[in-house]
């Protein structure tokens, strides 16, 4: 057996898998340590839906790595994954030479990235201080880097507080948040903690629209929804969120992506277009946390087992999003295959919706029809049960899944 990255779900499913006697497991990974994000995330909070305790980053990372090493999986560090050689075959390239490597059944596990100010097609010069949340742990914690003294961070999701404890961490102040939304986007009790400690403003409804300075970044210009500009001085600019997949291995196999969540598109079992070739974590939804990524990796091993003993998905049926959704996975069903990850599809809004009512249909027949328990935040994953999934009828058109509700103020980000 194979697995594609050594971050929580990929660790995770090699751990079950060479547990449960399949054969040899082993873990490529492109970095020189495993764990992937959490190895470089030194706040606390991690393991509290997989392991029932608070961990840091860095040790909830060599958890799961020790955790796949005793389960006899092989973790090969330092070995990138170039191209693929067969359908269940790869090229891969290491310090010690090429070489190709041939599996029973292989997992990507390859996960997302931010997108950096390039992508966002952000004007103005190119100047120095300027970062992803990930560049910004990797040179605060990894690489001990000075990355400035005032910083503005693009964005008001979770993850964008992540990077204002990493900047308070590293002796910076953060001297404003914004996001194009009108309202932050994070968990309340995270948000609470972060503003009572460090006091920043949050200026929502906002757009940078230029960085300014040459070679140090100076400041950022800024545009609100309402006409008004202004500049914010500052040397570090931290641009967080706006998660896509590292889906190139998945495109370069040819595999079917799905539109919404820009991976490959897959269904309840985590299996793709291609036989034996499965997706896990958040190169499948990018992004959900670390914990609910790795019970996701326990879901995809119990997958590749039953695959191996002999079960095969033969349809695979379309799900489809409408309203104020931006994507769902898995993204294709059988109704003879098993629940999804936790016995729910995830769910990637828009905008902000209040009292959201949900209706799932195929060929104009109704599935399922109720309320989903919580307000859609946008940047945070909302969930629809899965007990209408025995209701599909495998020879009928794709399923639709229709959103609705009292919605906000759609702002349209920086692309």
């Amino acid at each position: 057996m194979l697995v594609i990255g050594a971050g929580p779900s990929g660790l995770a499913a090699a751990a079950a898998l060479a547990r449960s006697g399949v054969g040899r497991v082993e873990v490529l990974e492109r970095e020189s340590e495993p764990g992937g994000i959490p190895r470089h995330s030194h706040h606390t909070g991690y393991g509290l839906r997989d392991l029932h305790r608070v961990m840091t980053g860095p040790r909830y990372a060599c958890h799961y790595a020790e955790r796949a090493a005793a389960a006899g999986a092989r973790v090969r560090l330092a070995v990138t994954a170039t191209d693929w050689a067969g359908p269940l075959t790869f090229d891969t390239t290491s310090a010690t030479g090429l070489e190709q490597i041939a599996a029973k059944a292989v997992i990507l596990a390859t996960g997302a990235r931010e997108r950096p100010r390039s992508a966002r097609l952000v004007p103005g010069s190119r100047p120095e201080g300027v970062f992803t949340t990930g560049l910004l742990q990797q040179a605060v914690y990894l690489h001990q880097r000075s990355v400035g003294r005032r910083a503005v961070i693009v964005g008001a999701e979770h993850v964008s507080f992540s990077a204002a404890v990493t900047l308070q961490h590293a002796g910076v102040d953060v001297v404003a948040m914004v996001t194009d939304l009108p309202h932050q986007q994070s968990y309340q009790a995270f948000r609470i903690g972060a503003a009572l400690r460090y006091r920043f403003p949050v200026l929502t409804s906002a757009h940078i629209t230029e960085l300014l300075g040459r070679p140090r970044l100076t400041g950022v210009r800024i545009r609100h929804d309402d006409g008004r500009t202004a500049v914010i001085d500052a040397d570090t600019v931290v641009f967080t969120g706006d998660w896509i997949p590292d889906n190139e291995l998945s495109r370069r196999a040819g595999l079917d992506m799905d539109p919404g969540t820009r991976g490959p598109a897959v269904d309840t079992r985590l299996g793709t277009s291609t036989p034996g070739l499965f997706a896990a974590g958040n190169l499948v939804h990018p992004v959900q946390m670390a914990d609910a990524v790795a019970l996701e990796g326990g879901h995809v091993a119990r997958s590749v087992m039953r695959w191996l003993a002999g079960e095969r998905s033969p349809v695979r049926t379309p799900v489809v999003v409408e309203g104020p959704v931006r994507w769902i996975a898995p993204n294709r069903v059988d109704a003879a295959g098993p629940q999804p990850a936790g016995g729910r599809f995830v769910l990637w809004p828009r905008w902000f919706v209040t009292r959201p009512r949900v209706l799932v249909c195929q060929d104009a027949r109704s599935l399922y029809e109720g309320r989903l328990r919580h307000t859609l935040v946008p940047n945070r994953p909302a969930f629809l049960p899965a007990g209408w999934l025995r209701e599909v009828d495998p020879a009928g058109g794709s399923v639709s899944v229709v959103v609705s509700g009292n919605s906000g103020t759609v702002s349209t980000p920086n692309r």
